[in-house]
C-alpha cells in the first residue's frame, strides 16, 4: 500500500482541515487516483522556491517521486511509495525526508486481497467518520532537459495496524491535524525536525480506519466514479497478503 486512493472532499472541507493560505484550487472529486496521476499536497508556504515561510499551501503534483539526479522521469513510476523503514537511507527519498515533506489528503484507499481462485477482491477503507484522512509525503522537484519543472510526490508507508494486517503488511503513515505542523517541519532541516517527523511513522490506531468490500470496477483505472465505494455482499474475511507495492 498505497497503489490507489480517492479524494472527493470539497475545497471548503480541506481548507478547514489544513487552515492553507492563497487562492483556491479547482479541484474535480477523484474516486480511483493512480500512479502517476495528479495529485493534491500541502507544503510549507513558500519552501517551493527554497524559503520556508508561514503557513501551508496546497499545489499540484504527479503521484511517483522522481529525484532531482534522475535522468528518467518513468522513474516516478516506481516512487510511489517510501517505506518509513529505509527512508533516511535510500538516495531516492533522504533527502526529501529532510527537506520536503508534505501532507496528502485522500478521502480514502483502495486495497486488494486473494480470495481463492478467482479475481482480487478491492476493499474502501476509509475514517469511520468519513472526514479526511493525511497521509505522510514526501515531494522532489524534477528538471527536465527542456528546462521545465516537474513538481512529484510519494506516500510514506509502515507496517499494518491490526485492522488492515489481513488485507496488507504495510499501510500509509496516517498523520492527525495536531501533528501536521511537525510533519511539515519547520525549514531548518535539524537533527530535531527530523527526529520529530520519524517519530510519526507508526502504524495508526486500530480504531482509525474501517474497512468495507467494494466491486471488482475499481480494478480499471479509467472507472472514477463514485459506484467504485458502493459495498458488495461478500469478501474473504482472513485473505491472503496482497501484493507489495
Amino acid at each position: 500500500m498505497c497503489g490507489r486512493f480517492g479524494l472527493f472532499h470539497t475545497w471548503e472541507e480541506m481548507h478547514a482541515s489544513y487552515s492553507m493560505i492563497g487562492p483556491a484550487l479547482n479541484l474535480m472529486p477523484r474516486y480511483n487516483i493512480a500512479p502517476t496521476q495528479a495529485v493534491i499536497a500541502i507544503i510549507r508556504a513558500g519552501s517551493g522556491s527554497g524559503s520556508g515561510g508561514g503557513g501551508r499551501e496546497a499545489s499540484g503534483f504527479q503521484w511517483g517521486l522522481i529525484p532531482p539526479w534522475a535522468k528518467d522521469p518513468t522513474m516516478g513510476a516506481k516512487m510511489t511509495n517510501a517505506r518509513s523503514e529505509t527512508i533516511t537511507e535510500k538516495p531516492s527519498f533522504k533527502n526529501a525526508f529532510k527537506r520536503r515533506r508534505c501532507l496528502i489528503p485522500a478521502s480514502g484507499f483502495f486495497e486488494w486481497t486473494t480470495t481463492g481462485t478467482g479475481p482480487k477482491q478491492p476493499v474502501w477503507i476509509a475514517r469511520p467518520d468519513g472526514d479526511l484522512i493525511t497521509f505522510g509525503g514526501l515531494w522532489e522537484i524534477w528538471h527536465g532537459p527542456d528546462g521545465g519543472e516537474l513538481q512529484t510526490c510519494t506516500i510514506v508507508t509502515t507496517s499494518a495496524n491490526e485492522t488492515l494486517k489481513p488485507y496488507h503488511h504495510r499501510m500509509p503513515v496516517v498523520l492527525q491535524p495536531e501533528t501536521f505542523d511537525a510533519w511539515l517541519g519547520d525549514g531548518q532541516e535539524s537533527r530535531e525536525d527530523q527526529d520529530r517527523a520519524a517519530d510519526l511513522m507508526v502504524p495508526a490506531p486500530e480504531d482509525a480506519l474501517v474497512v468495507r468490500p467494494v466491486g471488482l470496477a475499481v480494478s480499471n483505472v479509467r472507472n472514477d466514479g463514485p459506484e467504485l465505494l458502493e459495498e458488495v455482499s461478500s469478501v474473504a474475511m482472513a485473505p491472503k497478503q496482497g501484493e507489495l507495492f
